[in-house]
């Protein structure tokens, strides 16, 4: 057997998740996005504008949302120190 065939192609756990925790704050603008759009599909009765009052209601509770979980989720994730190598170059 090669060197090349007893390697783990698995990371460790803990990089692992710091990784999928990169990516989740990656995605949350775009969820933002989406969720800021959303009352533009919302109609009220008879086909008409929905309401601005709800409207802003969930605007402003969807941008509390979006922080409260980029502020946990940027607590949980640890700084990249220079000294680890990353596995993806190589």
């Amino acid at each position: 057997m090669s060197s090349a065939s007893n390697k783990s192609v698995f990371l460790a756990r803990a990089s692992y998740r710091q990784r999928r925790l990169r990516d989740v704050l990656r995605v949350l603008p775009l969820v933002g996005i989406v969720l800021w759009l959303l009352p533009l599909l919302w109609q009220g009765d008879d086909g008409a504008p929905s309401r601005t009052e709800a409207v802003l209601q969930y605007v402003f509770s969807a941008w509390i949302l979006l922080i409260v979980i980029g502020a946990v989720l940027a607590r949980w994730i640890k700084p990249e120190t220079a000294a680890e190598p990353d596995e993806d170059l190589g």
